[in-house]
């Protein structure tokens, strides 16, 4: 059995009533001295107190709040809950009562803790992947491929759009919409589009003001020429894919990091593709 020691007298701090129980057993302990005997933070125990698992204890005549040995008992047996993952909400019936529940509980929190570890197992198997690529860990590992190919042969300026792009495009087809898509990057990995993808993005790079309208029309008929076919399977393979509310997200996105005479670029080839025209 534990005992607390008993001091001759209470602290020189000590304001309560002389020989109140406190003073008797000089058990008292501000926030800070239960905190640290706990292995908790003030700003828990604060908490603690906010939702009710702790009741408020005496205060000093100053206004400090002054705890005792069952307040130590009552955060351990907080912190002993909260190790298992019960929500602080659920403890109050533990805490003040014998719970016939506790079987059902455990069986709930095991269950979850089942789930969380498939997820985790899962998200160390993608981390194990990504350690394998090339390529962003904020990519989707799905697209790796494409993006891996085309990486270097970009100005920044691009290559980040490129990225940026592909992220928010993977996010707008979901994970219905994903194997389509990775379909769609595969085609645009083929290595005999590649070096024509790398030059047609270059000369995308280079348009501008001083860009005259023979030069301008020439590249809108290589694009179209060039990713028409790709548009086109991806139609084809996937018509339930409907993009319609991405289009202005990616307006708004060109429009943001683009010149004039690239945007209008952009506008035509996906007009000219969207009409199914080559030529």
């Amino acid at each position: 059995m534990r005992v607390c020691l008993r001091p001759r007298g209470p602290p020189a701090s000590y304001t309560g009533t002389p020989g109140s129980q406190r003073e008797r057993g000089w058990c008292a302990m501000n926030s800070s001295e239960l905190a640290r005997r706990a292995g908790v933070t003030v700003r828990a125990l604060r908490h603690y107190h906010q939702v009710g698992v702790l009741d408020e204890p005496p205060r000093t005549s100053n206004g400090y709040r002054q705890y005792d040995v069952h307040h130590l008992i009552r955060v351990l047996r907080i912190r002993r809950l909260a190790a298992l993952g019960v929500a602080l909400d659920e403890m109050p019936r533990f805490l003040d009562e014998a719970s016939p529940e506790a079987p059902e509980l455990l069986d709930r929190l095991d269950a979850e803790l089942a789930a969380q570890i498939e997820r985790l197992t899962a998200q160390r198997a993608l981390i194990a992947k990504l350690r394998n690529l090339p390529t962003a860990p904020d990519l989707p590992p799905e697209l790796a491929a494409y993006m891996s190919t085309l990486a270097g042969h970009l100005s920044p300026e691009l290559e980040q759009m490129d990225r940026d792009q592909t992220v928010l495009l993977a996010h707008l087809v979901g994970e219905e919409g994903m194997p389509h898509l990775v379909g769609f990057y595969e085609q645009l990995s083929d290595p005999v589009l590649v070096p024509q993808i790398i030059e047609i993005t270059a000369e995308f790079h280079e348009l501008g003001e001083e860009t005259n309208e023979r030069a301008f029309d020439s590249f809108i008929e290589r694009f179209v020429a060039t990713f028409a076919q790709v548009v086109g399977s991806l139609r084809a393979d996937a018509p339930e894919l409907d993009l319609t509310d991405a289009v202005g997200l990616f307006d708004e996105y060109s429009e943001s990091m683009l010149n004039p005479t690239q945007v209008r670029a952009l506008t035509i080839v996906s007009e000219r593709l969207d009409a199914g025209q080559t030529a």
